[in-house]
């Protein structure tokens, strides 16, 4: 009983990899048969290019002797 209990698991396991597989290669098929044959990337979506601000840290100003005075 515990054999073909394990054995029904193991082919459910297989049975779930394979539809899994199937809907990765659904999704994402035209897109490994266009490398395979050396084309270029088609992109579905427009991207557009945006400039990022990097901030500097702000270096801590020392306290001189004139600036104590004024505080």
């Amino acid at each position: 009983m515990i054999a073909a209990l394990g054995t029904l698991i193991f082919l459910a396991t297989i049975w779930l990899l394979v539809v899994v597989g199937a809907m990765v290669l659904e999704e994402s098929g035209e897109k490994i048969v266009a490398v395979l044959k050396g084309e270029p990337r088609r992109q579905a979506w427009y991207v557009v290019p945006m400039r990022l601000r990097i901030r500097r840290p702000v270096k801590p100003m020392r306290a001189s002797a004139r600036w104590r005075a004024a505080a």
